[in-house]
């Protein structure tokens, strides 16, 4: 006769007597395939790195990490805003958690067109969802990083010829009531800056982006203040944080500014 076999023991739910609960539990820095909508060619395949945590009541030792990945190959077809809500939200369902935390971040590619030859060429953003959950209340920010061009009026108003620009990073990172593309805030971010980039230039090109950011001086201060009143006037954008930081073309460090607002308070 053959033998039953013997339960398997739940350790990571048994009791924790310490009485310490924790406030984030769960994997990072996992790799996973996704599909992300495209404002251009409707859907877009690229590689995400995620963060997933939930919170641990003080009498649990500790969580089942394998539901996470469960989750992650559920939902692997397609990542939309809407999607990567539920997602957070049944995350904290199967781990029975008061709250959660994932954190996606994947590379996001945009077809550019050059100013003059109107050569095309591909410009990569990083992009980041951060999608929470607290009793059963989703929310959910979209995080871009836009590299911009950026020339300093001071340069340009006290020397002779010339001015010194260099390679800006704008963050964004935007709470929406509404659905945005990501595409559309990388323009709001493109049109505040001294000049956008491209990731192909022919002759003319250049002349044309050198010509534009002389033409356009900003400091990182500007940088940040006229991209902050565009969110302003957006009613899509309920709270928002800008940040830039310009890698100084004339110095061995960076230019830093950043402005925050909720605009629901």
């Amino acid at each position: 006769m053959k033998a039953r076999p013997q339960p398997i023991a739940d350790v990571q739910g048994s009791k924790d007597t310490r009485n310490i609960p924790i406030d984030k539990v769960g994997i990072k820095d996992i790799r996973h395939p996704v599909r992300v909508r495209d404002r251009s060619a409707g859907d877009q395949h690229t590689i995400a790195n995620f963060n997933m945590y939930v919170n641990l009541p003080h009498n649990f030792k500790g969580t089942h990490m394998s539901r996470f990945v469960e989750i992650l190959n559920k939902h692997e077809r397609e990542i939309s805003v809407h999607s990567f809500k539920d997602m957070v939200q049944e995350m904290t369902v199967l781990l029975e958690a008061e709250s959660g935390h994932v954190e996606m971040k994947f590379p996001y590619f945009v077809m550019k067109q050059a100013p003059v030859s109107k050569v095309n060429s591909l410009m990569d953003y990083d992009v980041t969802f951060i999608g929470e959950a607290n009793h059963g209340a989703p929310s959910l920010w979209i995080k871009v990083v836009v590299p911009v061009t950026s020339l300093c009026p001071c340069s340009k108003q006290i020397s002779d010829y010339g001015a010194h620009n260099q390679r800006s990073h704008v963050t964004i990172k935007v709470r929406t009531k509404e659905f945005m593309w990501i595409e559309e805030l990388i323009d709001m971010v493109e049109q505040e800056a001294s000049c956008q980039l491209y990731g192909l230039l022919k002759r003319p090109d250049e002349k044309f982006v050198t010509e534009a950011a002389y033409n356009n001086p900003k400091f990182v201060e500007d940088m940040v203040r006229d991209i902050a009143q565009r969110f302003n006037a957006d009613a899509r954008i309920t709270a928002y944080v800008v940040e830039s930081e310009n890698f100084e073309s004339i110095h061995n460090h960076s230019a830093y500014a950043m402005i925050e607002k909720s605009k629901t308070e």
